[in-house]
């Protein structure tokens, strides 16, 4: 997961994609650690799929197979998703990590749908995803990691299955009941209530409801 002669061909065209059009021309702000990368500037073909607090991922229509994590200027935490990576290896409830530099990560991609744009759309969320979930972190655990931080909007469901989309923080060893508050949720209001009405729900107040958790988390560490 380093830059080497070792890389296949198509992956390695794709690196030089990404250092000859991407980085020269790609503009990334990262204005507060707590809020998501803004995102000023993307060269032409490039499209943005996601931003978190400190990197946003993009992609190429011409290397459907992959995505380039980059870094926002002056935001940690590269090294460490590269290792949390290379204790991963490959894993079907995760991403991989095919090629990393000082600067960014080449994953693969994952095609599907997060929990918090399934609650969005009103997509059925099945059991089986918890529960495969569940599997997915018990591996990171026995692989030495710690995973933090996992909610809604890094769980996705890609091809029917449950697969964690951000392992950023899985070295962290304080302990994080992010999961567990979402999986408590799910089986006394979601379960039983949420997944029998016909019901979308407003990217207002799912954001809503993210802050209000957020702050009462931030409470509580305090007590």
């Amino acid at each position: 997961m380093s830059q080497s002669t070792q890389v296949n061909p198509p992956l390695q065209s794709f690196v030089e994609l990404v250092h000859q059009t991407l980085l020269p021309d790609l503009l990334l702000e990262s204005i507060t650690p707590h809020d998501p990368v803004v995102v000023r500037a993307v060269p032409l073909s490039w499209q943005v799929l996601g931003t978190g607090n400190y990197a946003a991922v993009l992609a190429h229509p011409d290397y459907p197979a992959w995505v380039v994590k980059i870094y926002a200027p002056g935001r940690p935490g590269l090294p460490a998703e590269r290792e949390v990576y290379r204790r991963l290896g490959s894993h079907p409830g995760f991403s991989e990590c095919f090629y990393a530099t000082d600067t960014f990560l080449v994953l693969k991609r994952l095609r599907g749908i997060t929990l918090y744009d399934c609650l969005h759309r009103g997509v059925k969320i099945p059991p089986r995803v918890i529960q495969e979930v569940d599997e997915a972190l018990d591996y990171a655990r026995s692989q030495g990691l710690h995973p933090h931080d996992v909610h809604g909007r890094n769980v996705m469901i890609c091809e029917g299955h449950g697969v964690v989309a951000d392992v950023s923080d899985f070295l962290k060893a304080e302990t994080c009941t992010a999961w567990d508050d979402l999986k408590r949720a799910y089986r006394w209001v979601y379960r039983p209530i949420l997944s029998r009405l016909p019901l979308r729900v407003p990217y207002v107040v799912l954001d809503g409801v993210r802050a209000s958790y957020r702050f009462f988390r931030r409470l509580t560490r305090r007590l």
